[in-house]
């Protein structure tokens, strides 16, 4: 039998205290609400009620708490373990023990220090009816280390790089938050572009010019301590394109120039992590973080899937700009492969992260409190999950139960104990430990032996008042071990209440489901077990139901009226009842029209407002009642609805109180239209300068009917007005009266007054005039003013019409100039103007810059410096500086040759530039000429230079002919670009076989002087395939491909394939000598023979009977499959399709010596999408896949694998 204690429960019936109940099951010490009474007298093994952490951080500024309470009776006493052994407090002055708990003060505040506490720790509670102890405490000072000296070099960089800041910030306890700032403690900016990954690394994608700064620090806040350590700042500087033009000739070496050239736009690629695939692993009911940052430019966009399934709606969250995945309560069906991709316009890549969640133990169903009476049985369950699956381990009082003292009524069968036959001496708390590689769980659970007679805990005499026809609750809180029986009666001489008409709850509550008036009385519970009995009287009065005997009812009313809703009760004699009136669920108006008596609700001259729902609502202690009614406002009688509209145009407008600058305007409104005028408009027309074109005046309240108008001088003023609503705006009304105001003097001057020379002796000044309304009166002209600006001359005006531009003739050339434009009409002029500066006009510069140096950088590439001109000789505003440059003559054919000068132009004031994209192995003359808003001046002196060797280009051609059985000769022309001088050529062949696979690749060295090569010892009719490139001191050249047969009979040709220049893909194809076939040799001979004897039967018969009919037919019906003859040559046309009339279809047309010219190849290239993908090492060799299209492989050559139409055989016989 299991011992219960009964908590309070509350019921629906209300009595004049709350009703308890108690639950029938024992759940844990912790949150037994055991009764003060019982308390004082009940024993209880030792329950832990608080304890520090598992893993306790210290603060080693503040004195050390590590905190133990438990409860118990008789109350616990207090023992602790440090590192598995005994720790005496009484030995160490520093450390004291709470009065009455457990728990320890270790001071270090005035001496000592943290790290000499440092352990794990664990606490005992004992008294005689057990020992419970705490989790272990592994107790540790906070650290908050500073980072170590280091010397950071400065950071340079090109515009769109990659960059990783690294942090490496110092293991500390707990570990620091990182974040980055600078040296003003402002955070620096993130974006998708630079961002901070979970380890603290600083990361950007690509870097701008913006980027560059000198105080890039990261700093670790350590949140125990309340500390912040810095980093030494990382200096980062971005060069721009710009900038690389200025500094990089002068810094960098040939090779270091090519490799500072500005990023290009590149594929994303990850910084971290690193390769296609990675691990993680967490444990369940953390935070999963998973993270992908990754490089390119423009700057990636990341993406992220699950493989095997869907991310968790409500749990998945993307921080970081979506470069961090976070999961949160992580379970094991989180497991699994999750991808991110990171995307830009050029690309993606993908990166795999396979994920395991473990778990730390956790409960399935943790032991519980047994308290058990003697000789009874009972059972403890500790169930843990986990991943690995957790080890259980029992101790009871503290100590391992396979070392404890015997108990013959316990039994141990793995995760369960099994209690049988208990005795009160038994008592003891029993500890479950589940445990695996990542953590551990510890439970205590008592089990308490007790034999104690039944109590009754509910108060006696309680009396409940229930409402008729509702259920009642009667409590019976108990106690007592074992288990007491429950029984209630009715009276004092009643028999016992049984299950029919009652219901008894196992936590000894009697329910009566439906209580009547008989049900009145007092109602006994009595409790036994073996060890006595209690019982405990209670009483039950059952009341009338309160009720609304008379409603409101609706109600419609007119507006002005009154209005009473009645609302009478009936109520039981012995309860007060409350009655409130609402309005539409609120409280009713706080107005004197509003009133309630006894048993009515009167309202009195009704407005619209007052229509809605009116409740009355009665309360009594035990219940409460409602009634509803709708009031209805209706109007007293019928009226049209209104018509709504814009208003009507005000009329009778009228000018009075007419003054020089101001006029009143008064008008009489129109008809609102039922919608009330919000404003007037006013507009005026100016007949005198815009006649027919409104303009705004002013605008005023609807309910004004004047306005005090302030006007301009020399303008014909007329007005009209409308009115506006919240429909909308009235039409004009008609014009009023026109009013001239009298002239005056201008009262503002031109605007936009500029001084600027055409010729290289005037000075132009325009200017914006006045508009007519502007004039303020008749005669408008201009005042024009100038003088130089570093002269002592007076001003010289001239006074103009009212035009927008003055010429001033023989100034100086390119001299500041003051300007100053004034109004003025025939009243008088404008206030005095503005000044301004200009110049006068430009003249082409005298002298040519001097001093002109060249450096040269490299094979395509020099530097040009020069010195300024002086600033008076430019004669006008600097523009720059140009620079003309041009080959003239090739240093490795020696013969002088005219190309088009280039020009370079430079902005502004610089004194050098750079002369890219050169030929090499060249000579070059260049000038610099000055550039102003005229033109270029005279240009300095010719200044030559040499660019050294580069690479050269591809040969000119490659042939391949007298093909023998074991021998290919091979011809070329050296290239026609040698860029520098040639020191030898490069052939590398390779043998392809029938399925189009590459043999082995030999390596041949030829001497620069020869242009031809036999390769002797090849195998038979075998095809092979060519590479050949020429080479100068600086590096090899493009190289040039072709393809040839060896032959079964000398006497034939081996087939071309067309020279494939540059990385083009290698197309191998099976191609057969037809024209050695005996077939093909036979039906040639029958075709040219039929054809023979066609052409003698129509030359007799054209002869014979005149014009061939035929040859008309054929002019008026032209077959587009068959061409006619070609006179030219004497040949038939041959087969054609419409959309292709490339010459290398035309077997015929292919030069006797089966050489195909480089500039011919590229259009079969192209045709047959080949030499654009093929790839090829540094030192040239292929590396691209032999593969070719077997529906072109006719047109790569001379030779075809279909048998050839009989046109094309009598082009071959004639």
């Amino acid at each position: 039998m299991q011992l219960k204690i009964m908590p309070k429960k509350k019921h629906l019936s209300a009595g004049r205290v709350p009703l308890v109940l108690f639950l029938c099951q024992m759940i844990g010490a912790l949150d037994v609400p055991l009764d003060p009474k019982l308390l004082d007298d009940l024993v209880q093994p030792p329950t832990i009620t608080q304890q520090s952490p598992k893993d306790y951080i210290i603060d080693p500024r503040e004195n050390i708490v590590i905190q133990c309470e438990a409860k118990g009776k008789p109350p616990p006493s207090f023992s602790w373990t440090r590192n598995g052994t005994h720790f005496d407090i009484d030995k160490d002055p520093l450390v004291t023990m709470k009065p009455g708990s457990g728990t320890l003060v270790i001071n270090i505040i005035t001496e000592g220090k943290a790290e000499t506490y440092e352990g794990v720790y664990q606490c005992t509670a004992r008294n005689e009816r057990g020992a419970a102890i705490s989790n272990n405490i592994v107790v540790r000072p906070s650290r908050s280390p500073l980072w170590t000296k280091e010397r950071l070099e400065p950071i340079t960089l090109r515009n769109g790089q990659s960059l990783v800041l690294p942090c490496r910030p110092p293991i500390g306890l707990p570990p620091a938050i990182i974040f980055w700032m600078d040296n003003s403690f402002q955070r620096l900016p993130q974006s998708e572009r630079v961002s901070q990954g979970l380890n603290g690394d600083l990361y950007f994608s690509n870097v701008l010019p913006e980027d560059t700064r000198e105080d890039y620090i990261c700093y670790a806040r350590f949140n125990h301590t309340q500390t912040i350590q810095q980093k030494q700042p990382i200096s980062l500087k971005v060069i721009s394109v710009d900038e690389l033009n200025d500094t990089i000739a002068a810094n960098l070496s040939d090779t270091e120039f090519y490799g500072a050239k500005p990023s290009k736009e590149r594929p994303p690629t990850f910084l971290t992590p690193e390769g296609n695939e990675s691990l993680k692993e967490e444990l369940r009911g953390n935070v999963l973080s998973l993270e992908c940052i990754a490089e390119g430019l423009p700057t990636p966009i990341i993406y992220w899937i699950k493989e095997d399934g869907t991310l968790p709606v409500n749990r998945t969250f993307y921080r970081n700009f979506k470069k961090t995945l976070q999961i949160t309560q992580v379970t094991e069906a989180d497991s699994g492969n999750y991808q991110c991709i990171a995307k830009n316009p050029l690309g993606a890549v993908h990166h795999t992260i396979a994920v395991t969640v473990k778990a730390a133990p956790y409960w399935i169903a943790a032991p519980q409190n047994l308290v058990l009476s003697p000789g009874e049985n009972g059972t403890l369950i500790c169930r843990a999950n986990g991943n690995p699956k957790p080890r259980i381990a029992w101790l009871t009082n503290g100590v391992p139960i396979e070392i404890a003292p015997d108990d013959p009524s316990r039994k141990i069968d793995g995760d369960t104990i099994i209690f049988s036959n208990v005795q009160e001496r038994l008592s003891a708390v029993y500890q479950c430990n589940a445990s695996n590689e990542y953590g551990y769980l510890l439970a205590n659970a008592f089990v308490n032996v007790l034999a104690e007679p039944p109590r009754i805990l509910t108060s006696a005499n309680i009396l409940y008042q229930v409402i008729a026809n509702r259920p009642a609750f009667l409590d019976c809180a108990f106690f007592g071990s074992p288990l007491p029986a429950i029984e209630w009666f009715k009276g004092t001489k009643g028999s016992a209440l049984h299950e029919d008409i009652y219901v008894l709850h196992d936590n000894g509550t009697l329910e009566i489901p439906v209580a009547q008036k008989d049900s009145t009385g007092t109602y006994t519970c009595v409790a036994r077990n073996k060890l006595g009995m209690a019982k405990n009287e209670v009483h039950l009065e059952i009341k009338d139901p309160t009720r609304i005997i008379k409603q409101p009812e609706h109600a419609v009313v007119q507006r002005g009226s009154r209005v009473s809703f009645d609302c009478k009760l009936k109520h039981d004699p012995t309860l007060v009842p409350t009655v409130m009136w609402l309005k539409d669920h609120g409280e009713l108006p706080n107005e004197e029209r509003f009133s309630i008596d006894k048993d009515h609700l009167v309202v009195t001259d009704v407005s619209d407002d007052d229509g809605g729902t009116y409740t009355c609502t009665a309360n009594t202690t035990l219940d409460s009642v409602s009634a509803s009614a709708v009031l209805r406002v209706v109007a007293p009688t019928p009226t049209p609805a209104p018509i709504y509209d814009v208003p009507n145009p005000p009329f009778d407008l009228e000018l009075t109180n007419q003054l020089d600058d101001s006029v009143q305007l008064t008008w009489t409104p129109g008809d609102d239209n039922n919608s009330p005028i919000t404003k007037f408009i006013i507009e005026y027309e100016d007949a005198m300068h815009e006649a027919g074109v409104w303009h705004h005046q002013a605008e005023v309240s609807g309910t004004q009917t004047t306005a005090q108008l302030k006007l301009s001088p020399y303008v014909n003023y007329s007005f009209r007005v409308m009115a506006e609503n919240n429909i909308g705006r009235s039409l004009p009304s008609e014009a009023s009266e026109q009013y001239l105001t009298k002239a005056a003097e201008p009262d503002q001057n031109p605007t936009a007054v500029e001084g600027l020379g055409t010729e290289p002796d005037n000075l132009v000044i325009t200017w914006k005039p006045l508009n007519g309304f502007e004039s303020n009166g008749p005669g408008l002209q201009y005042k024009v003013s100038w003088r130089q600006k570093d002269g002592d001359d007076e001003w010289t005006s001239v006074v103009v019409a009212n035009v927008s531009k003055y010429i001033v003739s023989g100034t100086p050339t390119f001299v500041p100039y003051l300007i100053k434009v004034q109004s003025l009409n025939d009243v008088g002029f404008a206030p005095e103007p503005a000044v301004v500066m200009g110049h006068s006009g430009e003249d082409l510069p005298m002298v040519a810059p001097g001093n002109v140096r060249v450096n040269v950088v490299n094979s395509t590439l020099a530097e040009v410096h020069w010195d300024p001109v002086p600033l008076k000789s430019i004669r006008g505003h600097l523009q720059g500086y140009r620079i003309y440059y041009w080959k003239v003559q090739s240093s490795s054919k020696r013969n002088r040759r005219h190309i088009e000068k280039k020009i370079l132009t430079f902005q502004g004031s610089k004194t050098h530039g750079m002369l890219p994209g050169l030929q090499p192995y060249s000579h070059y003359f260049l000038n610099v000429r000055v550039v102003n808003g005229k033109g270029e001046g005279p240009a300095s002196s010719d200044r030559g230079f040499h660019t050294p060797e580069g690479v050269p280009s591809a040969p000119s051609s490659l042939k391949i002919v007298n093909p023998t059985l074991d021998s290919l000769t091979l011809e070329w022309d050296p290239p026609s670009h040698p860029n520098g001088i040639l020191t030898e050529y490069t052939l590398k062949y390779q043998p392809i076989n029938s399925t189009h696979e590459l043999g082995p690749l030999v390596d041949l060295k030829i001497p620069a002087n020869k242009t031809r090569w036999t390769l002797k010892n090849l195998n038979f009719s075998t095809r092979y395939k060519f590479y050949f490139y020429a080479q100068t001191s600086v590096g090899s050249g493009s190289q040039i491909t072709e393809e040839a047969i060896t032959t079964v009979d000398e006497g034939k040709m081996a087939g071309i394939l067309l020279p494939d220049v540059g990385a083009g893909k290698a197309m191998a194809s099976r191609q057969v000598d037809i024209a050695t076939q005996g077939w093909f040799i036979g039906l040639m001979c029958a075709v040219a023979l039929l054809i023979l004897i066609l052409l003698i039967v129509c030359f007799v018969r054209r002869n014979k009977g005149g014009k061939y009919p035929v040859k008309e037919k054929e002019d008026a019906h032209a077959d587009p499959e068959i061409q006619p003859m070609k006179e030219d040559d004497g040949t038939f046309g041959e087969y054609s399709d419409a959309e292709d009339h490339k010459p290398l279809k035309k077997g015929s047309r292919t030069p006797s010596d089966r050489t195909v010219e480089k500039e011919n190849s590229d259009d079969s290239l192209v045709d047959y999408g080949e030499g654009v993908n093929g790839q090829f090492n540094e030192d040239g060799s292929f590396i691209g896949q032999y593969s070719g299209k077997k529906e072109k492989e006719p047109a790569e050559g001379n030779e075809s694998s279909e048998a050839p139409s009989p046109v094309n055989a009598m082009n071959s016989f004639v």
